[in-house]
């Protein structure tokens, strides 16, 4: 049975939010009140519909007593007891504990695995992928480093996305993704195998993460080199050393002022995410089996060009639409790995 009494604090809570921005909320409140609101807007709506549901089949069992209206009474209670569970189900995903990071923007890095120039290549389309995935999600693609190789690949990509549920939705691609096929290099027509790996981490705030001036080296520096995405006359690249962890993070776009923004911006990125895999371990020793556990040395996909395959290792879905996914169509897997990850965490709910 659901906790009625659950249902009632969240739908009471939502009408004194609302009430609030109604009323005109302090200016330094609207922000954290709206994004609770909105939050807790689809439950309640799950919350209505399935009251509804309850309501209706009381109604129809009230109407079986009498003669005049008991066959479509009958109809009706049947209808409804086929949409009840299904009702009772969404409301429960609902319920469950939302991600905190799940709203925000997401920091997506690519790197090239094994596999030499052709890993570096493959890096590069899985790179293309997100970026058409975002355009037909609306999302912001804001490219905050890019390092190229002399053949055209990738040596590391560092993204910035934002737009609504992007770390929701991204965050299930974190790990090590395989490619099968004929590399370009490849004059004998042998299929190869090489990787490349991803990292999808929520993007941090200043609140979150404190980073003291003594912690961080900065060093300016030339954008050069073969493959460099920019050559520039001036030194406008920056790299931050954090002096504590060793994370060195760059970022070589033309102004300097940028640089350092969008530096401190992966920098504070790493760090969350570093604490939120700590204090995930610490909550959950079965964390490893859950899809979204972000596991970077974990292989979690293979893509065969050859025969047109993707294949999602962690929950063994197999999709023979290759073309599409590398075009940016990745609906059909996240929405897979979401409905995996909620079943798993109902389970370990009951």
């Amino acid at each position: 049975m659901l906790p009625e009494d659950r249902l009632t604090q969240i739908v009471q809570r939502f009408e004194f939010l609302e009430a609030q921005l109604n009323a005109g909320a302090a200016a330094d409140q609207i922000a954290r009140i709206s994004r609770e609101y909105s939050e807790l807007k689809p439950v309640v709506e799950q919350i209505a519909l399935w009251r509804a549901g309850q309501a209706n089949r009381a109604e129809a069992e009230a109407m079986l007593a009498d003669p005049e209206m008991r066959d479509l009474a009958a109809d009706e209670l049947r209808r409804l007891e086929a949409e009840l569970p299904a009702l009772e189900q969404a409301l429960r995903i609902a319920l469950l504990p939302r991600d905190a990071a799940d709203a925000r923007p997401a920091i997506l890095e690519i790197r090239p695995g094994t596999g030499g120039d052709e890993a570096a290549l493959f890096a590069g389309d899985l790179l293309e992928m997100y970026r058409r995935h975002a355009e037909a999600q609306g999302w912001d693609f804001q490219i905050l480093e890019l390092t190229r190789t002399e053949l055209g690949g990738v040596r590391e990509a560092v993204v910035r996305i934002a737009g609504e549920g992007v770390f929701a939705r991204l965050k299930y691609e974190s790990g090590v993704h395989r490619v099968q096929r004929v590399p370009e290099t490849e004059s004998g027509g042998r299929i190869h195998t090489s990787a490349a790996t991803v990292a999808v981490l929520p993007e941090a705030e200043e609140v979150d993460i404190d980073i003291p001036a003594t912690d961080i080296r900065i060093d300016t520096m030339r954008a050069s080199g073969a493959g460099g995405q920019h050559v520039n006359t001036t030194d406008s690249a920056v790299r931050i050393t954090h002096l504590p962890t060793g994370i060195v993070v760059t970022s070589s776009e033309k102004s300097q002022h940028q640089n350092r923004a969008n530096a401190m911006a992966v920098l504070r990125a790493r760090l969350y995410d570093a604490e939120r895999m700590r204090a995930d371990a610490e909550r959950a020793a079965d964390r490893k089996s859950q899809v979204g556990s972000g596991d970077r040395s974990e292989r979690i996909r293979t893509y065969n060009f050859p025969q047109g395959r993707m294949t999602d290792h962690r929950i063994n879905l197999t999709l023979y639409a290759l073309d599409r996914i590398m075009a940016g169509d990745l609906s059909e897997i996240i929405d897979a790995l979401v409905a995996h990850d909620q079943a798993a965490r109902l389970a370990m709910a009951q």
